[in-house]
């Protein structure tokens, strides 16, 4: 069940259901403002901010994983599993990387490198997306 991952201290919110099954609906790693788009329809009392503090809480709680800024809007992701990325330095598109697995060796060096413990690595690669690279303009991201 999807609230499984959820404070047990924390009060059950339809709101708060929706924001992150619009999430985790998606591959599109979407931004806060395009979650309270998809749900402002149906939520007419829905608040941005309502949305953040939603999507932070996930994130914080392992729900969800922040990819970081992209294009000037923090970028969020259903699937909080260690996965490669792709960022189209034009668009700003953020697609999985397929199947793509991040090296064990590489992290067990950084630890080494640093004589610490690391418990989280993110990978990601940028470059142009098919699209922009073949010059489509259409709207595509």
């Amino acid at each position: 069940m999807e609230n499984q991952q959820m404070s047990p201290m924390r009060k059950h919110s339809k709101k708060r259901d929706a924001i992150l099954r619009c999430v985790r609906s998606t591959t599109i790693h979407p931004s806060a403002e395009w979650v309270y788009q998809q749900l402002k329809p149906d939520y007419p009392q829905l608040s941005l901010g309502t949305v953040y503090r939603n999507l932070n809480l996930f994130r914080e709680e392992g729900a969800i994983a922040s990819l970081g800024v992209v294009g000037g809007l923090e970028r969020f992701d259903g699937n909080p599993n260690p996965h490669v990325h792709f960022v189209c330095l034009r668009c700003g598109a953020v697609q999985d990387v397929g199947e793509l697995q991040l090296p064990v060796e590489l992290m067990q060096q950084a630890e080494h490198y640093i004589s610490g413990e690391i418990e989280q690595c993110t990978l990601s690669f940028s470059g142009l997306c098919s699209q922009c690279k073949s010059g489509d303009s259409s709207p595509h991201c």
